[in-house]
């Protein structure tokens, strides 16, 4: 990206430097242009490429934690009511016991 930012501009004076040539090095000139900004665009798509690969990466890896955090906390939720039930059977049985 750095290299893009400096070839460009260099590319870019280098042509209006040499804009008195012949037509041929007026087309040199003109195909390194394209082939810098080719490569510039190259670069940046690769560099879009990559980082929607691996924010796609994060992304699976968030979802992965998510459902491992709620199928934990679906179980302690199961266990938390289970043993209120049970707490609720003793205390029932505490008081019939109590009336008897």
């Amino acid at each position: 990206m750095i290299k893009t930012r400096i070839l460009l501009p260099l590319t870019v004076l280098a042509a209006i430097g040499l804009a008195a040539c012949s037509p041929k090095a007026q087309n040199d000139i003109s195909e390194a242009a394209n082939s810098v900004a080719a490569d510039a665009n190259a670069t940046g798509a690769k560099a879009v490429d990559d980082t929607d690969a691996a924010l796609g990466a994060a992304e699976t890896r968030l979802d992965n934690a998510g459902a491992v955090i709620g199928n934990k906390a679906d179980r302690l939720s199961d266990k938390a009511d289970r043993a209120a039930d049970r707490a609720g059977a003793a205390i029932s049985d505490f008081g019939n016991d109590i009336r008897d």
